[in-house]
């Protein structure tokens, strides 16, 4: 009996050692086992932020008196709240609110003084940006304790002198689901469209069929066509099908466009589907093309603003967001979704997704005729 549990465990061990060999010499898998795992932690620690450390807001102060001014230096002096601008009207709120200049916006009304003097509760109405329902609820809480202290400081023995009516833009009741839902009509829809082109080559190197295509007279360009056009068209049912559920089962109203948003959703599309054919492309068979693609997703994922805002991650982070397509893709669903954005709004997002795929598209081409395995 132990011998044979002996003589197990040996042959066992034999076959695991076998296993790990196998995995451990092809350097292309040591540096898979060892990069993705240091660069998604140091991703998640940099990109995956909640802490409220910097909050653009404005600042509409019709009563222009002293005890403002008192509460303002309060604010200002937190080191979290810089002001973006001091505004003369109502309706420049909705410019810098609408466009992501600032979080949120602080009014002080024209009486606001007056109602001090007389011991009666003065408003001061807190405007913020409900897409950013996460960072928009602290900065709501922090406010509200900043003007907690301005009260005990002011009358410490009567109730509260001042008090904040908070009203949040594009998402009334800072639900998450709102913020997650929209963004989900691209994320969803661009790992499977991803992983759908960057397989399609990778498939048919590995099966031995793409040289004997490259030798047919199809073109590169055709061949490229051929690739891209299914995948598109999967995405955008995916697209689809993810919108019907956040439309009708969750009910979040659609205030925008739906063609603004197939524009949207079509030209990101394409240029996922150009990053899936780069890296199939690359590729020399099935597993290498799955593993460059989930080893690519991660990073997409966190840099895109889907869970916690660009603004958010070090400067580094957010220069590198400008070669993400998910990242504008998020921004453009959510804007045409929950804003009503139009066509004309949208095409500081719709360019980056443009120079995407008019550069990933041509070096997927090239690479079909000239990488070599």
């Amino acid at each position: 009996m132990t011998a044979s549990l002996i003589a197990f465990i040996y042959r066992v061990i034999n076959l695991c050692n076998k296993e790990m060999l196998a995995v451990l010499k092809d350097p292309a898998n040591r540096v898979i086992l060892i990069v993705p795992p240091l660069l998604q932690s140091l991703l998640f620690g940099y990109a995956a932020n909640f802490d409220l450390t910097d909050v653009p807001y404005v600042v509409l102060d019709q009563s222009s008196t002293e005890s403002s001014r008192t509460l303002l230096d309060r604010v200002d002096g937190t080191g979290v709240f810089h002001r973006v601008a001091t505004l003369h009207s109502s309706a420049e709120i909705e410019r810098f609110i609408g466009n992501g200049e600032a979080l949120i916006a602080l009014h002080f009304p024209s009486d606001f003084e007056e109602r001090l003097s007389s011991g009666d509760t003065a408003p001061l109405q807190l405007i913020v940006d409900g897409r950013n329902s996460a960072t928009g609820n602290s900065a709501v809480g922090y406010v509200r304790s900043i003007v907690a202290g301005f009260n005990q400081r002011l009358n410490p023995e009567t109730a509260v002198s001042v008090e904040v009516e908070a009203r949040s833009w594009f998402n009334p009741n800072l639900e998450t689901r709102w913020i997650i839902m929209p963004a989900m009509i691209a994320a969803l829809s661009m790992i499977q469209t991803m992983m759908l082109s960057a397989l399609s080559v990778a498939r048919e190197r590995e099966q031995g069929t793409f040289d004997q295509l490259l030798v047919t007279p199809h073109t590169p360009f055709e061949i490229l066509i051929s690739k891209a056009i299914p995948p598109i068209i999967i995405g955008l049912v995916q697209s689809t099908l993810v919108l019907v559920v956040a439309r009708y089962w969750f009910h979040i109203p659609m205030a925008g466009s739906v063609g603004t948003l197939y524009a949207g959703l079509l030209m990101f599309t394409i240029a996922s589907v150009g990053v899936g054919l780069s890296i199939s492309a690359l590729s020399a068979n099935m597993h290498q093309a799955m593993l460059y693609t989930f080893v690519l997703i991660m990073p997409l994922m966190l840099l895109s603003g889907l869970a916690t805002p660009v603004a958010n991650m070090p400067d580094l982070l957010q220069t590198l967001t400008y070669a993400n397509p998910l990242r504008f893709a998020i921004h453009l669903v959510r804007g045409v979704y929950l804003e009503g954005a139009q066509l004309g709004d949208v095409w500081r997002d719709m360019v980056p997704l443009m120079l995407i795929a008019v550069f990933t598209l041509p070096l997927a081409a090239w690479l079909f005729r000239h990488r070599l395995i």
